[in-house]
């Protein structure tokens, strides 16, 4: 018998060698499932950036393009035909040059100059910042986190957009929300290095991004360069005061990393005037100065009707509706309220170790909202602080929902604890089942809404059947028809109050007589914002009687037959 078993003893030696998995197997195997799980997660990401992208479109053509953003797309459409410079044009106090320009002119390289290209790029933009704001709230998280995470701020994102205001705000204007785009790719660099031991690589990088950022808004100083400055410069002191007990340079050297953070901040904006005069130089686009008026403190002190705009970022402006809509609009308090809760979370915390991005995003918020409320900026709409959207959508995820913890305390289990934490769990998981079954709903109740066309797409068509192709009317209604008629036609602003060329947002070689011949001029008599702006006596007094006058709907066609280019004043 023991010889048997000695004889048999190899061969399931043997056997159990044959059945067992080289480390290096083993290694393939954890590799190839890594690599499936990434590639699964990758294809799930771009499925959902498909399905929000069309999600957006839809919403964005509840609203009609204005001509802000035809602008802009004719500043790209300009960009696209080799004015790389955009020399002659005189852009919006936000230039967006560097982020929204570029991005139309590649748009319109495949659409074509339409206003369908505005939505398609408010779309793209708004996309893109709901899905950054995702991948900034996982941050480092794993597992139910990071699930739990994104979905949060993917519901307070996907739905915010409420229709009216806050859709236009959002995902139609050309303005602040564009600028989150970039910023959000910073934060997102520097939470994901912010776990890592430092490189010297980053902050460089920072202030590459920053810079770009920088020169197409100037709303970056406030919701970009003075939180990394502020928060970097804190981090710093924060840092060598607990290495007291060492050397002084030893306690700078080992702090060099959030110094270099807040220094790359203050570099960003020597950089950003240095490529704006080399542009200026160049030949290139000249901006409309910034202006903000600060309100007076006994004033603004009982002026609360600004704030009430900021309900407008989550769809929780319920003033004025009824119904579905009204319910709607309340249920969407809760992220109001979840952001309000994660900015005065951070704030308790802000000097305890808390994560880099999380001050700063914290910061960014607090002085957007603030510089709203007592600016003359209030008198805006919630687009002056659409950034606020995505970064506390992310915050409050962050802030939140906190790291999975053990259930073990001490290496004994607290079984009364754990029950109490399951079914505060469950209650939690339940109300969030339901608020966000309710904001779907409103989601659905927006998309179910009619799409709106541009206010001006009959005049469009009356001035191209009737052969008037190069015309004179209000800001609202001259680039948007030469938009809608695909340039077809081309109607330039008069400045308000005036029958002068209006600078803004345009080219003046569109009021050079030499080139151009325009022989009509477009009053609204119904939103009163043009026949206000330009009275007829005062276009009379320079170009005289008109030959022909005509009405199409609200709008007065003047029609001469002369040159009203070399007419007008200067």
């Amino acid at each position: 018998m023991r010889r048997a078993a000695s004889r048999g003893a190899p061969a399931a030696a043997d056997a159990g060698a044959g059945a067992q998995t080289t480390p290096g197997e083993a290694g393939q195997r954890s590799t190839g499932r890594w690599t499936w799980r990434r590639w699964r997660a990758a294809a799930a990401f771009a499925v959902a950036a498909a399905a929000l992208f069309c999600v957006y479109l839809r919403l964005s053509g509840t609203s009609p393009m204005n001509s802000d953003s035809a602008n802009v797309l004719l500043m790209g459409w300009d960009m696209l035909h080799g004015n790389l410079l955009l020399h002659g044009w005189y852009t919006a106090d936000v230039s967006v040059y560097t982020t929204e320009v570029p991005q139309y002119a590649l748009l319109a390289s495949f659409l074509g100059l339409h206003p369908e290209t505005a939505h398609v790029a408010a779309a793209m933009t708004y996309t893109l910042a709901t899905l950054l704001a995702v991948l900034l709230a996982k941050g480092g998280t794993s597992g139910r986190t990071a699930l739990v995470r994104m979905v949060m701020t993917g519901g307070m994102m996907v739905v915010a957009p409420q229709l009216g205001a806050s859709v236009y705000a959002l995902d139609m204007i050309v303005d602040h929300i564009g600028t989150s785009v970039p910023l959000l790719v910073i934060w997102l660099l520097l939470d994901r290095f912010d776990r890592s031991p430092p490189r010297y690589w980053v902050p460089v990088l920072t202030t590459l991004l920053l810079t770009w950022v920088l020169i197409a808004d100037p709303i970056v100083l406030v919701v970009g360069v003075a939180p990394l400055a502020l928060v970097g410069g804190i981090r710093f002191i924060q840092g060598v005061w607990a290495g007291r007990g060492t050397r002084w340079t030893q306690r700078v050297r080992a702090q060099w990393y959030p110094l270099s953070l807040a220094c790359a901040a203050a570099a960003s904006v020597l950089w950003a005037r240095l490529a704006e005069r080399l542009l200026t130089a160049r030949g290139g686009f000249t901006v409309n100065p910034v202006v903000v008026t600060f309100t007076p403190w006994h004033e603004w002190r009982t002026y609360f009707p600004p704030l009430w705009k900021v309900l407008q970022l989550y769809g929780a402006d319920y003033r004025g509706l009824t119904g579905a809509a009204f319910a709607f609009a309340v249920l969407h308090l809760v992220s109001v309220a979840l952001a309000g809760w994660a900015v005065l979370r951070v704030a308790r915390r802000f000097f305890g170790g808390i994560p880099l991005a999380d001050q700063v995003l914290a910061v960014a918020i607090v002085l957007n909202v603030v510089l709203y409320a007592v600016s003359d900026a209030s008198t805006q709409g919630a687009h002056e602080i659409a950034i606020v959207a995505p970064f506390a959508a992310a915050l409050a995820a962050r802030t939140l929902i906190p790291q999975a913890r053990s259930a073990y305390r001490g290496g004994e289990r607290n079984p009364a604890g754990s029950v109490a934490a399951s079914r505060l769990r469950l209650g939690g998981y339940a109300s969030a089942a339901l608020v966000l079954a309710g904001y779907l709903g409103s989601l659905g109740y927006g998309l179910a809404q009619p799409a709106a066309l541009p206010d001006t797409s009959a005049l469009a068509s009356w001035l191209a059947a009737h052969d008037l192709t190069y015309g004179l009317a209000g800001y609202w209604q001259a680039s948007s028809v030469t938009v809608d008629s695909g340039g077809r036609v081309a109607v330039r602003a008069l400045a308000p109050y005036s029958t002068q060329p209006y600078l803004w947002l345009a080219n003046r070689s569109w009021y050079d007589p030499a080139s151009h011949w325009a022989n009509f001029i477009v009053i609204d008599t119904q939103t009163r914002r043009f026949a206000t702006w330009v009275p007829r006596a005062t276009i009379e007094k320079y170009a005289g009687a008109p030959a022909r006058t005509y009405r199409t709907g609200p709008y007065i066609i003047m029609v001469w037959d002369k040159n009203l280019l070399r007419s007008l004043p200067p």
